[in-house]
């Protein structure tokens, strides 16, 4: 019977993201296919990551596709990109895990793709007059993908609600990302109570 490898790359994200110590048997234990038959799709973990890494980044690009950061105000742009993105969130957090692939030139350059499609968000909330100017694009996006992978091990460690989790993703980052209102123009001095206006000097 023929293996259809985008289910055993889905079925091995799957189990990786509860578990991502997870080894190359329970791989496929978990996808229901032999080791052998695993091995012959992914030689070892690390294609295995390589092929997650490449799904990962496609789903994020789709969310982002999807989320119509270009549309209406920034802050709106922010909660549907969170929107979007939750489904892939539990495969980030894994990703983000596995160090090697953000290290040297073998980099997947779809991650600075999504970082520079965030990072313009953020840029054009600040020109907008939405965002902190105090506070740089990149460091808003690499807030945002923190919170996005504290989200998912939140959800599936079973300390936060799954229906809580856009809330409090949108909540916590434009809680500090949001520019406060301009202070009131002070109001004109009024004199002492006891010196009327315009009284002539003594």
């Amino acid at each position: 019977m023929a293996v259809d490898r985008e289910q055993v790359l889905r079925g091995a994200a799957a189990l990786l993201t509860r578990k991502s110590t997870a080894t190359m048997d329970e791989v496929a234990k978990a996808a229901g296919i032999s080791r052998a038959t695993l091995h012959r799709h992914f030689a070892g973990r690390d294609a295995l990551v390589r092929a997650l890494e490449a799904l990962g980044i496609a789903e994020c690009e789709t969310a982002l596709d999807a989320a119509r950061l270009d549309e209406g105000p920034a802050r709106d742009a922010v909660h549907r990109l969170v929107q979007e993105i939750e489904p892939a969130a539990g495969l980030l957090a894994f990703l983000y895990t596995e160090n090697q692939l953000f290290e040297g030139e073998e980099q997947h350059q779809g991650w600075t793709r999504i970082d520079e499609r965030v990072s313009d968000l953020f840029r054009r909330g600040q020109l907008s007059g939405e965002f902190r100017i105090d506070l740089t694009p990149a460091w808003l996006s690499e807030a945002l993908f923190g919170l996005l992978a504290s989200g998912a091990w939140m959800v599936q460690s079973g300390k936060g609600a799954p229906k809580d989790f856009r809330h409090m993703i949108v909540e916590l980052l434009l809680g500090g990302a949001l520019r406060p209102p301009a202070p009131q123009e002070a109001a004109p001095r009024s004199l002492p109570p006891h010196i009327p206006p315009h009284s002539p000097a003594r």
